[in-house]
C-alpha cells in the first residue's frame, strides 16, 4: 500500500508547505469536508493571515526606524491632541487610554517627556508609589476605563454548528431526498402509514447518526478549548498593595509595576522603571533579529516581545487589543493546527478505501437494476412501470449509497484527532501540557531523552549544605555556626545580597519568602541563616552594573559603589571556572593572601570532594576597584571567599522511571551544566550512568573532530558543563543517525535545541517563556516521570488508532462484499439502508470513541520504540483483518444463501425472519470483533477491559440498541422480532469470531522475535512493503 500513500506523507515536525499541499489535492471522495478537515489549517486563509502579520511588523519597523526619529522634530503642534473624558476624570486618572497606547507603540520620548516621565506618569494613571504599586481595589475600574489584557478569539463553536456540520454529510443529504421520496411515493402507493415506514426509518436514523456524530465532535471541541486555554496561562510577576506578587497575564491591569527577567515575554506595553542591561528581542513583533537595548534614555517596551538580557521594573501603560501585539495575535486565531502524519495518512487510507468502496456502490446499484429490468422483460411487464418500480429503484438507490455511508471510512482521519484529544486531556491532568498535536504521536517513536538534571531528576529544592571558608568546612546541622571575622562576614553577606538576581520580601501575612531561581533561593537563604538582611544591605550600597547570570559563562557578577569611595565587583558560579579567575583567597585568619598552587590543589579538591557527594558547588569571590570600569567587569584579579555546597536530591520515583524507558528501548542521557563529578553521581543515582557509559565535559565533546563526535555519542550517558550550543549539537548528531529524540529545557539559550529536537520538552516550573514557545510539550511539575507518561501515552495513541482501523477495515470488508455479492446473486441486498446507517455508526463514531480512546497499559512501555519507518498497516493487522473478514462472509454468506432450511424457516415471514437474523449475526459479529481489536497480537483480549469506561459503556449501548431496533423498531429498520433460540444464534456467531481471532493469532507473519520480559515487539516492517 505505500505506493499507493507516496502523497501522504509529511514531516511531523514543521512540514513543508509543499507536502502539505500535495496531499490536500491528493484526497477525494470525502462525504463531508467540513468535518473531516475541521481541524486541518487552510492554508490559502493561513497564508492571507500571514501577509497580515507582515504588513503589522512592517508598520512596526517604520514606526522604530522612521517614526522615532520624525516625533523627535514634531512640534507640540503636530502632535494629535486628546481631549480627557469625563468617564477618565471622574474614574481618577489624567490621560487618554488612545493617548498612552500612541505613545508607546511610536516610541514617542517627547510625548513622554511632556507627561513628566514615568513617575509622573504613573501619578496620572493613578498610582502614586511605584514601590506599592496598583492597589487590588482599583482593579475593575482600571479595566472598564483601560481594557482587560485579552486578544479576540474566536467565538467558540455551540452545539447546533456542530450538528449543522454533521448534517453537511453528501451522502446523508441524498439519503434525506431518497426517505422523503420514499415517504411520497409509499403513501400515496401503500397509503398511511404503512408507506411511511421505509422513509421515515432511514430519516430516524440519519439524525441518530447526526445526533452521536455532533455530540462526539462537541466534547471533543471542548477538549481542545481547555487545551487552548491552558497553553496561554502566563504567570507575571508584579508590585501590588506593597507586595510582590504573581498573577495571570490576564489579570493584567495599566498602572501594574511588572518585574521582567531573562526569558520573560513583556506581557503588556509599558515604560521602563528601572533595571539593569535590559535587551529585548523585537523579533516576533518587527521581525528584526537585532536585540534592542532598553534603558531610561530609550524607556519603551511593547507587548509580545522577549527579554533576552538583564533585568527590569516597567510600568504598563497599554494592555490587550489597544496594543500591537493584540492585534498581531488576531491574525493567529484562524491560524489552525498543523495536521500530524497520522491524521495524514490515514486521510490516505480512507481515500484509497472511498474509491473502491465508491466503485461497488455503483456496481451494486447497476447490478441489482440491470436484473430488476432483466426480470421485468423476462415476465413480459417491460412496459409496464408502476410506481412500486420506482420505489424499487429508488430503495436500490438508496442501499448504494447507504454502501458508500459505510465504505468510506470518514471516520479514521477524525478517529486520530479523537485519541489525541483524549490523550493531551488526560495528560494535563498528569502535569504535560502538550502544545503541538503531533508531539504526542512523535512521543511513540522517541529512542532517546536528553534531560536535564536540576529540577527534573532532582527536586529543584535545594538548601546549602556544606560551605568552605577560612580554609574550613563546615557541615549544616540545624543551622550554620561559622563564627567568621567580621571583615570576611561582611563581605561574604555583601556577595550574597548584592550579587542576585533574587529578591527577599514580605508576603501579605508579613512572613519572609524568597522569590527567584532555586540556587538563588538556596545562597540568600543561607545568608539570612548567617544573620544578613537584605533590606538593609541593599540600602547601604548602590548598585552600578548588574551582569546577570548567563548559561554559556555560568557566572554571575554585579558592581557596587563603597561608601568611602571606589568599587567592589563580585562574582559567583561555577567552582572551577570562577576559582580560575582568582589571584587570593581568604585563609583561616580571614587574611587574604596569595593563591598558591598548594591552596588551589587544596581548594580543587574540596569542590571535587562536594560533587562527588552529589552536591552542587559555586565559588563565592570579590575584588576591590579604585573606580568603576566603563565596559565588562574584570576576569581575574579576584579574592575567592567562599565555596558552597548545595544539595538538591534526586526525585522519589526517577530511578524506577529511568528503568522503565530502558526497558522500553529508549536511551536516557543526563545533559547539565554541573561539575562533572556531581552529573556522574546524581547520574548512578538515577541509574542513568551505568558500566560502559561515558560521561562527558562539554568543553571535551565540543572540541572532538566531527568522525570521533559520531563516534562516541551512542556511548555518552552524561554530559557535564555543557553550554546550550552542546545541547543543540547532540540533539542535532542524533537525529541524524536515526535516534527520535526528545530533549528537555527550561533557559532562554535552550530555544534552538528545543526547536531542533522531535519533541521539544520544556519545564513549566523553571522554564522561561521563550523555552516553552519553542517546546512542543510543557511539563507542568519538571518532573521527568511525567515525561515517562507522556511517552507511554505517545504509543497508546499509535496503538489505539491501529485497534480502530483494522476493526473499521474489517466491517469495510464484510459489508461492501456481503451486499455486493448478494446483489449480484439473488437481485436483493440483505442489509437495508436503515441497517447500514446503524453498522456505521457502531463502527465509525462509537468504535472511534470504544478503540481510540482506551488508557495505556504497562505492557506498551515493555516493548522497542515505534521505529518511523514502521507499517502502519502490519502483516498481523492484515492477518487479522483477512481472518474475520473471511469468517464473517462464510457464516453470512450460507445464512444468506441457504439459511432457510438450515432454520428451518416457513411462511410467509421466512425471508423477513431470515434477514433480521443475518443483520443481528453481523451487528455482534461487530460487537466480539471489536473486544477482539482490544489487543492486536496478544490472545487475551479483556485485560483492564472494565479499566476504560469508555469502551465498555460503547459496548452496554450497542447491545441494548440492537435489541430495540429489532424487537420494537421493526417497521422502520425492516426487521422482525426473533425467537430467543435466534437470539441466541446470533450471539453464538458472534462469539465464534473470538475463537477464529485466537487461532489468527497463533498463525506467524512477521519475523520471530520477542523482548527478554516475554512481551511481543511492536511489528515493525520496511516502509516499502504494506506500510500505510
Amino acid at each position: 500500500m505505500s505506493n499507493l500513500l507516496r502523497d501522504f506523507e509529511v514531516e511531523a515536525k514543521n512540514p513543508s508547505l509543499e507536502a502539505r499541499r500535495r496531499w490536500r489535492s491528493a484526497v477525494s471522495v470525502v462525504k463531508n469536508p467540513a468535518r473531516r478537515f475541521r481541524n486541518i489549517p487552510d492554508l490559502d486563509k493561513r497564508a492571507e493571515n500571514e501577509t497580515k502579520r507582515h504588513q503589522i511588523q512592517e508598520k512596526l519597523r517604520v514606526a522604530f526606524y522612521v517614526q522615532k526619529a520624525a516625533l523627535q522634530f514634531i512640534g507640540a503642534a503636530g502632535r494629535p491632541e486628546y481631549k480627557l473624558t469625563d468617564e477618565v476624570k471622574e474614574a481618577g486618572f489624567s490621560v487618554e487610554p488612545d493617548e498612552l497606547a500612541s505613545m508607546v507603540r511610536n516610541h514617542d520620548t517627547r510625548g513622554l517627556a511632556n507627561n513628566g516621565g514615568v513617575v509622573a506618569l504613573a501619578k496620572k494613571v493613578s498610582v502614586s508609589d511605584l514601590n506599592e504599586g496598583v492597589k487590588s481595589s482599583e482593579l475593575p475600574i482600571r479595566e472598564k476605563i483601560f481594557g482587560e489584557n485579552r486578544y479576540a478569539e474566536k467565538p467558540p463553536r455551540s452545539f447546533l454548528m456542530f450538528v449543522w456540520e454533521a448534517l453537511q454529510d453528501i451522502t446523508l443529504i441524498i439519503l434525506m431526498v431518497c426517505a422523503v421520496v420514499s415517504i411520497g411515493v409509499g403513501v400515496a402507493t401503500e397509503g398511511f402509514p404503512k408507506g411511511m415506514y421505509d422513509g421515515t426509518g432511514i430519516l430516524l436514523s440519519i439524525l441518530l447518526v447526526v445526533m452521536v456524530t455532533a455530540i462526539s465532535d462537541y466534547k471533543q471541541s471542548l477538549q481542545f478549548i481547555d487545551l487552548d486555554r491552558e497553553k496561554k496561562k502566563i504567570i507575571v510577576q508584579v508590585t501590588r498593595d506593597g507586595t510582590r506578587q504573581e498573577i495571570s497575564i490576564h489579570d493584567l491591569v495599566v498602572g501594574d509595576v511588572v518585574h521582567l527577567s531573562i526569558g520573560d515575554q513583556v506581557p503588556a506595553d509599558g515604560v521602563f522603571i528601572s533595571g539593569y542591561n535590559l535587551e529585548i528581542d523585537e523579533s516576533s513583533l518587527s521581525g528584526e533579529s537585532e536585540p534592542s537595548h532598553v534603558n531610561k534614555q530609550k524607556p519603551f517596551l511593547l507587548a509580545g516581545t522577549k527579554v533576552q538580557n538583564g533585568s527590569a521594573k516597567m510600568l504598563v501603560t497599554t494592555v490587550g487589543m489597544r496594543t500591537e501585539w493584540g492585534k498581531l495575535m488576531e491574525t493567529l486565531v484562524d491560524g489552525g493546527e498543523d495536521e500530524t502524519p497520522l491524521q495524514v495518512k490515514l486521510n490516505g487510507v480512507a481515500t484509497i478505501i472511498g474509491k473502491i468502496g465508491l466503485s461497488f456502490a455503483v456496481l451494486t446499484f447497476l447490478v441489482l437494476c440491470v436484473r430488476f429490468v432483466l426480470e421485468k422483460a423476462t415476465a413480459g411487464s417491460f412496459t409496464n412501470w408502476s410506481s412500486e418500480d420506482a420505489l424499487t429503484l429508488l430503495d436500490y438507490f438508496a442501499i448504494s449509497v447507504t454502501i458508500i455511508v459505510v465504505a468510506v471510512p470518514e471516520g479514521l482521519p477524525l478517529a486520530v484527532t479523537l485519541s489525541l484529544a483524549f490523550a493531551m486531556k488526560k495528560l494535563m491532568s498528569d502535569r504535560a501540557l502538550v502544545r503541538h498535536l503531533a508531539a504526542c504521536e512523535t512521543m511513540g517513536s522517541a529512542t532517546c531523552i536528553c534531560t536535564d538534571k536540576t529540577g527534573t531528576l532532582t527536586t529543584n529544592h535545594m538548601v546549602v549544605n556544606k560551605v568552605y571558608i577560612c580554609d574550613n568546612v563546615h557541615e549544616r546541622q540545624e543551622s550554620f555556626q561559622l563564627k567568621l571575622p567580621e571583615e570576611v562576614q561582611s563581605i561574604l553577606l555583601q556577595g550574597i545580597f548584592q550579587n542576585t538576581g533574587s529578591e527577599v520580601v514580605k508576603d501579605k501575612d508579613g512572613d519572609t519568602q524568597i522569590l527567584g531561581s532555586p540556587t538563588e533561593r538556596a545562597i540568600l537563604e543561607f545568608g539570612l541563616l548567617l544573620g544578613g538582611d537584605f533590606g538593609e544591605q541593599r540600602k547601604e550600597h548602590k548598585i552600578l552594573k548588574i551582569e546577570p547570570f548567563n548559561s554559556d559563562k555560568k557566572k554571575m557578577s554585579v558592581l557596587i559603589a563603597l561608601p568611602g569611595g571606589g568599587a567592589r565587583a563580585f562574582c559567583k558560579g561555577a567552582s572551577e571556572i570562577v576559582l580560575k579567575m582568582c589571584e587570593n583567597v581568604v585563609d583561616s585568619n580571614g587574611e587574604t593572601v596569595p593563591l598558591t598552587e598548594e591552596l588551589i590543589k587544596n581548594i580543587s579538591d574540596v569542590i571535587e570532594g562536594f560533587a562527588s557527594e552529589a552536591l552542587r558547588t559555586l565559588c563565592l569571590v570579590y575584588k576591590d576597584l579604585d573606580e568603576a570600569p566603563s565596559g565588562d567587569l574584570p576576569d581575574g584579579g579576584y579574592t575567592m571567599v567562599a565555596v558552597v555546597g548545595i544539595k538538591d536530591p534526586v526525585r522519589p520515583g526517577v530511578r524506577e522511571a529511568v528503568e522503565t524507558c530502558q526497558a522500553a528501548g529508549i536511551t536516557v542521557r543526563m545533559v547539565t551544566g554541573d561539575n562533572i563529578s556531581t552529573a556522574k553521581a546524581i547520574a548512578k543515582e538515577c541509574g542513568i550512568f551505568t558500566e560502559g557509559g561515558l560521561a562527558i565535559e562539554g568543553s571535551q565533546f565540543r572540541d572532538l573532530p566531527p568522525h570521533e563526535m559520531r563516534a562516541i555519542i551512542p556511548k555518552i550517558q552524561v554530559m557535564a558543563r555543557s553550554l546550550p550550543l552542546d545541547k543543540h549539537t547532540l540533539v542535532s548528531n542524533l537525529r541524524k543517525i536515526g535516534e527520535v529524540v526528545a530533549v528537555t529545557g527550561d533557559g532562554t539559550n535552550d530555544a534552538p535545541a528545543l526547536h531542533e529536537a522531535d519533541i521539544g520538552l520544556a519545564m513549566g516550573i523553571a522554564g522561561t517563556e521563550v523555552a516553552k514557545e519553542n517546546a512542543d510539550v510543557i511539563i507542568m511539575d519538571d518532573n521527568f516521570k511525567t515525561i515517562v507518561k507522556v511517552a507511554r501515552w505517545g504509543r497508546a495513541v499509535y496503538i489505539n488508532i491501529q485497534k480502530f482501523v483494522q476493526f473499521q477495515l474489517t466491517v469495510n470488508v464484510v459489508a461492501l462484499i456481503i451486499n455486493f455479492v448478494s446483489a449480484c446473486i439473488t437481485g436483493s441486498a440483505p442489509l437495508t439502508a436503515v441497517q447500514l446507517l446503524w453498522v456505521n455508526m457502531i463502527m465509525d463514531t462509537l468504535g472511534a470513541l470504544a478503540l481510540a480512546t482506551e488508557p495505556p497499559n504497562e505492557g506498551l512501555m515493555k516493548r522497542p520504540p515505534i521505529a518511523r519507518t514502521a507499517s502502519f498497516i502490519t502483516k498481523t493487522m492484515w492477518r487479522n483483518i483477512a481472518g474475520q473478514s473471511v469468517y464473517q462472509l462464510i457464516v453470512l454468506g450460507t445464512l444468506n444463501f441457504a439459511g432457510k432450511s438450515l432454520l428451518d424457516l416457513n411462511g410467509p415471514d421466512s425471508t423477513a425472519v431470515l434477514n433480521t437474523v443475518i443483520f443481528n449475526s453481523f451487528v455482534f459479529c461487530q460487537v466480539f470483533n471489536e473486544v477482539n481489536s482490544r489487543e492486536i497480537e496478544k490472545i487475551n483480549v479483556f485485560t483492564g477491559m472494565f479499566n476504560s469506561w469508555v469502551f465498555t459503556g460503547v459496548m452496554v449501548v450497542t447491545v441494548v440498541f440492537q435489541v430495540i431496533i429489532v424487537e420494537f423498531l421493526g417497521a422502520f429498520a425492516s426487521t422482525v422480532p426473533l425467537t430467543w433460540q435466534h437470539w441466541l444464534l446470533s450471539i453464538l456467531i458472534g462469539s465464534l469470531s473470538m475463537i477464529v481471532a485466537v487461532i489468527l493469532k497463533c498463525i506467524p507473519v512477521e519475523s520471530s522475535r520477542q523482548h527478554h520480559d516475554g512481551y511481543d515487539l511492536l511489528p515493525s516492517g520496511p516502509s516499502s512493503s504494506n506500510s500505510a
